[in-house]
């Protein structure tokens, strides 16, 4: 089978493989698809600190299963799953807890592990999820869908309450799609011309800048710590701020303001046990990212044209197609 992956940071190679066999208690699955994420631009950048290098990339995946021992499940061969990517330990005080997402020894495939731009994985059973219905590409998404389900959960946002999303890179689409699924009335803040019409050609309501907006439920999607701060003024009084996205560099919080308003602020975290729900809206047709796939490339072409991805204004996500990629 190919094999792409990330050597150094810029530097994407190629080498073959055999196929490998199914670890004891685990399924093997073919991999179908696999989105680029705004994380792997920051490992091919060198920016992320999560990455170790040489890597393959990849943890937003649908596969096909190929092999798979009995479950309790009900996975079976030639079912199409989205793979859930975070691989806890189960003893940690964070997963005792039933935080799984906040493990201390968390490995996540295409991160800290091996992931999909290759042809086939070795993956454990709970880690897979079924759908009969869905397209390849849409499994492919539930894992972002699922970083916006949980931001949403965290939140505490209930129906009827205003949400404002900073941000409308494919996070901040998911944390928007989630908000309106549980009844939010969503309004979202983006900057980049292309990604605002897109926003409002999905339906919701938009703008270039906040101002003057406040909102009970606010998230930033942005990773900027810029961004972040000013996040804090569009909290109404009472409300939460969640920070979806990530940065290594301080933010600054005017604590007059926190205080003043009395504001809850919630860091957000992978997931955690959003995959069935996420497949669930899916199938009934509650939330749709057939819009969001703007790009298709081969496993083959990831070495060219993924450089080039970022150079595309009206790129929202691209996918990578495995299946059309094999030696």
């Amino acid at each position: 089978m190919r094999q792409i992956f990330l050597e150094t940071p810029g530097k994407f190679s190629e080498r073959s493989a055999p196929k490998p066999a199914a670890k004891p208690g685990e399924a093997l699955v073919r991999i179908e698809k696999v989105g680029i994420c705004g994380s792997d631009f920051h490992a091919f950048h060198g920016k992320h600190f999560a990455y170790t290098y040489p890597r393959i990339i990849g943890h937003e995946v649908s596969c096909t299963v190929v092999e798979v021992p009995a479950n309790t499940r009900g996975i079976r061969v030639g079912d199409h799953c989205a793979l859930e990517p975070y691989v806890s330990c189960g003893k940690c005080s964070a997963c005792r807890m039933g935080s799984p997402n906040c493990c201390e020894v968390i490995r996540i495939y295409g991160i800290h592990m091996d992931g999909g731009m290759q042809g086939f994985l070795s993956v454990p059973v709970q880690y897979l999820h079924r759908s009969d219905t869905l397209s390849l590409d849409a499994l492919a998404l539930v894992e972002t869908l699922g970083i916006g389900a949980h931001a949403v959960m965290r939140s505490g946002l209930k129906a009827g309450e205003q949400a404002l999303v900073v941000g409308a890179g494919p996070i901040g689409l998911a944390v928007a799609q989630c908000a309106h699924a549980v009844g939010g009335n969503v309004h979202v803040v983006e900057r980049n011309e292309e990604r605002l019409k897109f926003v409002e050609n999905l339906g919701f309501a938009c703008s270039a800048h906040a101002d003057g907006l406040r909102a009970a439920a606010v998230f930033d999607a942005t990773g900027s710590p810029h961004a972040m701060a000013a996040s804090f003024q569009f909290v109404a009084t009472g409300g939460r701020l969640t920070f979806v996205g990530l940065t290594t560099d301080p933010i600054a919080l005017d604590d007059t303001l926190f205080h003043r308003r009395e504001m809850s602020l919630y860091a957000s975290r992978n997931s955690r046990g959003q995959f069935p729900g996420i497949i669930r809206l899916l199938e009934e047709d509650k939330i749709d990212v057939r819009p969001w796939v703007t790009e298709h490339l081969a496993l083959r072409d990831v070495g060219v044209k993924f450089p080039q991805l970022l150079k595309r204004t009206n790129l929202i996500k691209a996918i990578v197609d495995i299946e059309e990629s094999d030696l």
